[in-house]
């Protein structure tokens, strides 16, 4: 890694109180997230829990048949491998990095010591987990009744607010992949996309040229999951 991203760059991480802070300090691993690494199998014990910087990872539950499906993404804003101090050890899900940046990781044995003992830590990874939550059932909810167009806006919206700029470097196939359709219907959707004007797609990167209009054509979904996590998280301390 030539260049370690600032680990109060996760907003968790920055919302520790200065006590747990300095305590956690010592165990933060900087890692690079290259795109398409898995930080873990479905039915695989965790070692680690992930803290996103830079990078983006999508939780998928992937088919018997192969076939997966997103059931959501985590960012900056949060923590990948919540079974650890959840007490599940292990998810169905599997975790893949939709979009390569950094982050850092600490060992399961440590974050399940803190969920235990700090009472800081504890309330507010449950808020997360809970914002988690819902992003996970109004996925659900989304895929099930809202059309292929409004899914891939609140799909692009949701990535966005774990970036920095406005561009994402995805192939529509990893899109297909991440919403569980066929490849020819996010081609479509991004063509009504660009000709309204609101992104630019070519070669596998797409640019958001107007934001406030793309969040006009989306469904309630991303408001709703977007009013949860500012509800439930702290806003990042002033460093």
């Amino acid at each position: 890694m030539t260049e370690t991203a600032d680990p109060r760059q996760n907003q968790l991480l920055a919302c520790l109180p200065d006590a747990e802070w300095q305590r956690w300090l010592p165990w933060l691993e900087p890692i690079d997230l290259p795109l398409g690494k898995v930080l873990y199998e479905a039915d695989e014990q965790l070692t680690f829990v992930h803290f996103p910087t830079t990078g983006i990872v999508s939780l998928l539950y992937v088919l018997d048949s192969g076939a997966s499906a997103e059931i959501a993404v985590v960012g900056h804003e949060g923590v990948v491998g919540i079974s650890i101090f959840m007490g599940g050890g292990s998810t169905p899900s599997r975790a893949v990095v939709q979009s390569a940046g950094q982050g850092y990781r600490v060992p399961a044995s440590f974050i399940r010591g803190e969920f235990e003992h700090s009472s800081p830590v504890m309330h507010l990874m449950l808020r997360y987990t809970q914002a988690l939550i819902t992003q996970m059932s109004q996925t659900a909810v989304c895929n099930r009744h809202h059309s292929l167009d409004q899914q891939l806006c609140r799909w692009l919206l949701l990535s966005l607010d774990r970036l920095p700029g406005n561009q994402l470097v995805m192939t529509q196939e990893l899109i297909s992949n991440m919403l569980g359709v066929r490849r020819e219907g996010v081609t479509e959707a991004a063509l009504k996309l660009q000709g309204a004007g609101l992104i630019r797609y070519s070669r596998g990167r797409i640019t958001v040229l107007d934001r406030p209009k793309l969040e006009e054509r989306t469904c309630e979904c991303y408001r709703v999951v977007k009013r949860e996590y500012n509800r439930l998280l702290p806003a990042v301390k002033a460093t």
